[in-house]
């Protein structure tokens, strides 16, 4: 038993640096990324047979959308990733572009969550609306400091 605990940690710590080397310190925020992703997409399935609307055309368009996201946001993080290096050759310190990607992150986090509750109430749960309010005051606030750093 005691070997298989000792596989488990180093798989764990294996898929943890690496995790970390992909993605950098703040990983964890990708993973709950993905992790939502699905999540949306599994309540968005038992939404619309709930409400007798599946239809595999719509699943598709949900799928090749989660991709969308990932790429967007990998854009945002290399658009940043590209003027902060172009920076550095000129001389001047752009390291506040990364702000790009971490928004373009947020935002999309904030997105997700909500699509999650909103499949919820669908659905019939009882979501709090003070999490359904906290969150659109969470879009909003992202949404003006995009604004304000344009």
């Amino acid at each position: 038993m005691e070997k298989v605990i000792a596989k488990i940690n180093t798989l764990w710590a294996a898929a943890i640096t690496l995790l970390a080397s992909a993605f950098g310190e703040y990983w964890y925020l990708f993973v709950a990324f993905l992790v939502l992703n699905m999540v949306d997409y599994a309540t968005g399935i038992i939404k619309a047979r709930f409400s007798h609307t599946e239809n595999s055309n719509k699943g598709a368009k949900g799928v090749v959308k989660k991709v969308g996201y990932w790429v967007v946001i990998a854009l945002a993080f290399f658009i940043a990733l590209s003027f902060e290096s172009m920076g550095k050759t000129i001389g001047i310190n752009l390291g506040f572009t990364q702000l790009l990607g971490w928004l373009t992150l947020a935002t999309f986090l904030i997105n997700e969550i909500r699509s999650i509750l909103e499949n919820l109430v669908v659905i019939g749960v009882d979501v709090p609306q003070f999490l359904i309010k906290g969150l659109e005051v969470a879009a909003k606030a992202v949404e003006d400091e995009t604004k304000d750093s344009n």
